[in-house]
């Protein structure tokens, strides 16, 4: 008899897409501060992997929590009516064109499964946040990866895949781009999606579009019916652990979304949090200004390390570790990081073997990061 512990099963084979979800590597989150406590013994832990806001979420946000207590055997609303007004007034949309997601990895998924078969395609670039091809690989769909270009997209060559692949289906686009920080201009993006068939969906995933407004390609919506338009609370408003999310896109889209997306995917405290946040812009200007200082800060320190970096639009910077030392290279300072309680992110999922991804923090984290970072590079 097979134990129900087992990892193998007759029931597997029943899977659709049995044979790419086995190609799947689980999603490996950054290291929770709990986990390298337990592992280490280390008890002030420094956690700048994950790309969270540092200095929390606005105050309002936890008034609006602490009104919902009482009401937590009620479901919330389903539609999300407060949220969605407050959402369509900001974004200057109608509430039609809005779809509510548990958090935006939650309305990837949806897109994924409302659009593409086994039969299609999705086009993404190289270096660019790892759940696009998870999402492929989940419908059993061809993932198509076209190179980056100076770590960033090359929408030129992202048109061209999308013609040589006329089963593509979804583009998925990050902007500014996760884990490298690169960003696409508005115009450069205007001609891509008006070079690709209209039949195809262009999905711009803006989890970071506080950290850098110029890029906001809201206007785009406008024009085109194709675009889809992605975003998140978990950064800059600092509710990762709420996991609110929403997308933009044309009516006809945000109705089928809406369709398909599970009943009361966002909780009561997710859609009072999120209205909060919202409403405290003066928090999110407090936030990139922070980020900005911080950001700038951080460049001058890798300069006088000698390390490279990428320069980031959003609140992480890419760190290239390749200095002239045996055995001293990105998963060598990861591990020294770890066990001296600073817990930075890895991206050899990536394919991206000498760079780690650092998010931004408080002054007194930032400092001591550095500190860390060049004993350990001078003790080597």
């Amino acid at each position: 008899m097979q134990s129900a512990q087992s990892t193998e099963s007759n029931l597997l084979p029943l899977v659709p897409a049995y044979e790419s979800v086995l190609a799947l590597t689980p999603y490996q989150t950054g290291k929770p501060i709990e986990e390298l406590t337990r592992e280490y013994g280390v008890s002030d832990v420094v956690k700048i992997a994950s790309n969270e806001n540092p200095i929390g979420c606005s105050p309002h946000v936890t008034l609006a929590i602490t009104e919902q207590l009482g009401q937590l055997s009620r479901y919330p609303d389903g539609n999300g009516y407060y949220l969605k007004q407050a959402l369509a007034d900001f974004n200057d949309v109608n509430v039609d064109q809005i779809t509510l997601g548990n958090g935006s990895d939650d309305l990837l998924d949806i897109l994924a499964r409302s659009f593409v078969g086994a039969d299609d395609a999705i086009v993404y670039s190289q270096y660019a946040f790892v759940v696009y091809s998870m999402l492929a690989k989940m419908q059993g769909a061809m993932d198509v990866e076209v190179p980056a270009q100076r770590f960033g997209h090359d929408l030129k060559a992202m048109s061209q895949a999308v013609q040589d692949n006329s089963n593509t289906k979804i583009v998925f686009i990050a902007n500014p781009n996760n884990p490298t920080g690169t960003q696409l201009e508005h115009a450069e993006l205007r001609e891509f999606v008006a070079s690709v068939p209209s039949s195809v969906l262009v999905v711009l995933d803006e989890a970071y579009i506080e950290y850098s407004p110029e890029s906001n390609n809201r206007a785009l919506l406008d024009e085109f019916d194709n675009v889809v338009i992605v975003r998140t609370f978990s950064k800059a408003y600092g509710l990762a652990g709420l996991r609110v999310g929403y997308a933009l896109s044309s009516v006809a889209v945000a109705d089928l979304l809406n369709r398909i997306r599970q009943p009361f995917n966002v909780s009561r405290i997710g859609l009072a949090a999120a209205a909060a946040a919202l409403a405290d812009q003066d928090f999110i200007e407090k936030t990139r200004l922070m980020n900005n200082e911080q950001m700038r800060w951080l460049e001058k320190q890798f300069d006088a390390l000698g390390l490279g970096f990428i320069k980031s639009h959003a609140n992480f910077i890419m760190v290239e570790i390749e200095v002239e030392m045996e055995d001293t290279n990105a998963a060598f300072i990861y591990q020294a990081l770890l066990e001296q309680g600073v817990i930075v992110r890895q991206l050899e999922v990536y394919g991206l073997h000498n760079w780690l991804r650092i998010s931004v923090g408080v002054a007194e984290d930032n400092m001591r990061l550095i500190d860390t970072l060049r004993s350990i590079l001078t003790d080597d």
